[in-house]
């Protein structure tokens, strides 16, 4: 076997930025992955980001390849907070980091990761097999695509994740039922109008929220009041944003009830006025049954009151998010899943990402309940890469 000191398992804006600090630190490496998947083949073409320019940047050591300096060398409009961020030019921008810092990426996926004689049998799927000291998942969020129970069993025809839906226009025609409150939701739900789809939002809240912005943004008092940070205004926000490490040390209990609860479901500022009055919204209410019926979908819905109602659809799009459960990867040998202590369904970590494994590191969605709502943000690559770099040297 060939062998390095770290394999990194993810080609997104996590997994480039760890394998770029590292880099920097002299670290031999190998990373592995489709570079950008997520954001290319996953995302619904035409959407915007939420986070503002600032933001949206994938970091390495020297800060040269920013979205900043993308934009720049691209002739592309940026601003710290408007324009909004398109899709299309934070996806083409994470190649040009890839190409630029990290430019030895192999797009192979890893089979199986196991340990071997103190280190770790890394094979992928070209049926290569490497020794690596060490293993840093950055894997993406599309491993943790979340589906409620009472849905699971449902065909692919009638129900899919919202993960599943890059090209809204495929559903042109089709009467589709968007369920969640969400941003990835209403702007999915946006996009499906918008190529020709009858759509119906549903969700259990009693309202949909959207973010304030524009042009002109806020009043300059209000971020006296609700102070601006990369996830968001909000003193709890700034603090999320920026003191991940001391996130650690607050009881198990307390991190995972703030998790759930912090940065609450809303769309960006966009989306408002493309979406409202345009599709039904049926809120307040939650499914309660759900049945294929001659080649349709029939719910049954049950509002606060506990009032109930039917309607049918020719699919069910779940945008119900994602959590973070190590099951879900399967490249992980059983006995490594077994050994890994957690919190929830996400591993343990210490300060610098390493799991009860020795050797390896979790970053992104799986290290959140360690280290707070900022790995669920771009922007939360920068501490993760710094982090698990410096435990390296």
């Amino acid at each position: 076997m060939t062998a390095t000191e770290a394999a990194v398992v993810g080609a997104g804006p996590y997994g480039l930025s760890i394998a770029a600090h590292l880099q920097g630190k002299g670290t031999s490496l190998r990373i592995f992955g489709p570079v950008m998947e997520t954001w290319l083949e996953r995302m619904p073409k035409g959407m915007t980001l939420k986070s503002d320019g600032f933001a949206s940047s994938l970091f390495d050591p020297a800060g040269r390849y920013s979205l900043k300096a993308y934009c720049a060398e691209q002739g592309l409009p940026y601003g710290a907070s408007y324009p909004p961020v398109e899709l299309d030019v934070f996806s083409s921008y994470g190649l040009w980091f890839q190409q630029r810092a990290v430019p030895q990426v192999e797009t192979a996926l890893v089979a199986k990761v196991e340990r071997a004689n103190g280190s770790f049998a890394v094979t992928l799927e070209t049926g290569e097999t490497l020794e690596a000291r060490r293993v840093i998942v950055a894997a993406g969020v599309t491993h943790f695509a979340y589906l409620p129970d009472e849905l699971r069993l449902l065909p692919p025809a009638l129900l899919s994740h919202s993960s599943a839906h890059a090209d809204p226009a495929a559903l042109a025609g089709k009467d589709v039922v968007v369920l969640g409150g969400g941003a990835s939701a209403l702007d999915l739900a946006m996009l499906l109008h918008e190529a020709g789809a009858q759509v119906r939002l549903l969700a259990r809240a009693p309202s949909v929220r959207f973010h304030a912005g524009g042009e002109k943004g806020p009043h300059p008092l209000t971020y006296l009041r609700r102070p601006k940070s990369a996830l968001g205004p909000g003193w709890s926000t700034l603090g999320y944003s920026r003191f991940p490490n001391l996130y650690r040390h607050l009881p198990d209990d307390m991190r995972l009830r703030i998790l759930k609860r912090a940065l609450g479901p809303s769309a960006g500022w966009t989306v408002r006025p493309r979406l409202e009055g345009k599709i039904p919204f049926l809120l307040g209410r939650s499914i309660v049954a759900a049945e294929p019926e001659s080649g349709r979908l029939r719910l049954r819905l049950r509002d606060r009151e506990g009032g109930e109602e039917e309607i049918r659809t020719d699919h069910l799009i779940a945008s119900t998010g994602y959590v973070a459960d190590i099951d879900r990867l399967g490249f992980l040998a059983a006995d490594i899943r077994r050994d890994l202590r957690r919190l929830g369904a996400a591993p343990v970590l210490d300060a610098g990402f390493q799991s009860s494994v020795p050797g390896l590191y979790f970053a992104g969605l799986a290290a959140a309940p360690t280290f707070g709502p900022v790995q669920r943000f771009v922007w939360g690559a920068k501490f993760a890469a710094r982090r698990i770099a410096r435990e390296f040297a």
